[in-house]
């Protein structure tokens, strides 16, 4: 994903993974908000959501025939 215009939001963590991120970025030397970013891609990449939160075309044809009922003809 190529660096777009960043927006300011707020999350809510628990005390432990706000211990843990920033003993990781002090570590790493690397952002909280990047690591941040990076378990947001994950979360999307998960659920194969593309841009403006829509489920991709293929993804939704997947779920589509997962979930058609089976027709009682072709048993």
């Amino acid at each position: 994903m190529g660096m777009s215009r960043m927006i300011v939001t707020t999350v809510y963590l628990t005390e432990e993974q706000d211990r843990a991120l920033k003993e990781l970025s002090g570590n790493t030397r690397v952002p909280i908000a990047q690591y941040v970013r990076e378990g947001v891609d994950l979360v999307l990449e998960k659920y194969e959501v593309e841009s403006y939160g829509q489920l991709s075309f293929d993804s939704m044809l997947r779920k589509k025939k997962e979930h058609k009922p089976k027709d009682p003809q072709q048993e």
